[in-house]
């Protein structure tokens, strides 16, 4: 799996794909900057699933994770509802304590055969954001790592054989998997203003969780993201991803 040098001129994501499948750990990963991407794609008339590992269980320090799980859920489907994705489904890990290991790619080659994607996007997984700010999340940093093995895992039919019974066949039709976020993007997608609209919708919809996040003003944090990679790739409004060709 070959990665697009961080040294190469930003250039736009390809567009010439019919179906993509979304795949992050958590409820509202997407939505800080990813989601306005895809409102792009399923405006264009694109298909695009989402597939959270975790419930996002322990992402409220004031709920407990029985009552915080179906809340994030219905957050998440809400979001998803405003960005046009044409489903969400929940595989189910534990929030916080993801690991990397078989079970998880073998979960994750399965979705990529159910859905049989042409592409897939996540979030950054290295361990710090753009300039060097935070250390990224433990789950981000497990997940990213496993979703790129299980994308060869899918198409190889003697990993994880016992799929084939399930009538999941191999699937070696994932051309990129791109990663929003990343602190050295290689690939942008240009914004519009209802992209980006759509997007600050997709986050606000997680009203429960930002209102547990003191202080947070989403829509100048996510118009300002998107001016910042737009200066970068050269035009108005952007997200930015660290593209793996496959």
């Amino acid at each position: 799996m070959a990665q697009t040098t961080k040294n190469s001129a930003p250039r736009p994501l390809p567009e010439d794909w019919g179906r993509a499948l979304a795949v992050v750990a958590h409820p509202d990963d997407l939505e800080f900057g990813v989601s306005s991407a895809i409102h792009r794609w399923t405006a264009g008339g694109r298909e695009v699933v989402e597939s959270l590992v975790t419930r996002g269980e322990a992402g409220i320090d004031t709920l407990d994770p029985e009552a915080c799980a179906p809340l994030r859920m219905a957050e998440q489907r809400a979001s998803a509802a405003a960005v046009g994705a044409a489903a969400v489904e929940f595989l189910d890990f534990p929030d916080g304590t993801l690991e990397y290991g078989l079970p998880l790619r073998a979960a994750l080659a399965g979705v990529i055969r159910r859905h049989r994607p042409d592409v897939i996007v996540s979030i950054n997984f290295r361990e710090r954001f753009g300039g060097g700010v935070g250390f990224n999340h433990a789950d981000h940093r497990v997940l990213g790592p496993a979703l790129l093995d299980a994308v060869r895992d899918a198409a190889n039919r003697w990993v994880f054989p016992e799929q084939l019974a399930e009538g999941l066949e191999p699937w070696r039709g994932v051309r990129f998997v791109a990663f929003g976020a990343a602190p050295d993007p290689t690939h942008y997608v240009e914004l519009g203003d209802d992209d980006l609209a759509a997007g600050i919708a997709s986050l606000d919809a997680h009203e429960v969780y930002l209102a547990n996040l003191d202080g947070f003003d989403q829509r100048t944090f996510l118009r300002e993201g998107a001016e910042r990679a737009g200066e970068w790739a050269g035009v108005p409004l952007a997200t930015s991803f660290e593209v793996f060709e496959t």
